[in-house]
């Protein structure tokens, strides 16, 4: 499906990256799951869990912006990073109507996820 650039291991806690750290590296969960987490009101809020198969990572790829949550490995997990070469090869093939359409898409999970946060 995507062409993996290297694979990392990750031990039962560790933070693969932090909610509004950059970076536009894309993941997917190759064995373990992952933990997918806000902070609110100075607690660690769990969004959602990801398993096997799964990608994360892929908004600040798309948009540009800081990392939305934290992610963090929940048990010994193994994620491969999708090559950036063969991502940006890819999405440079839609049009830019149907990138716009992504960005805009991307943008608004992050206001919905604010949004939800503050509630």
């Amino acid at each position: 499906m995507f062409r993996i650039a290297t694979y990392e291991t990750y031990k039962d806690g560790q933070v693969i990256f932090e909610e509004g750290s950059y970076g536009d590296w894309i993941y997917v969960v190759q064995a373990g799951e992952v933990e997918i987490s806000k902070k609110m009101a100075g607690e660690r809020l769990v969004i959602e869990v990801l398993k096997a198969g799964d990608i994360f990572g892929e908004m600040a790829s798309i948009d540009k912006k800081p990392r939305s949550a934290t992610v963090s490995a929940k048990g010994e997990t193994v994620v491969g990073i999708v090559d950036r070469e063969y991502f940006n090869s890819e999405y440079k093939k839609l049009s830019a109507d149907f990138q716009k359409i992504l960005r805009t898409v991307s943008l608004r999970i992050r206001r919905l996820n604010d949004n939800a946060m503050k509630s």
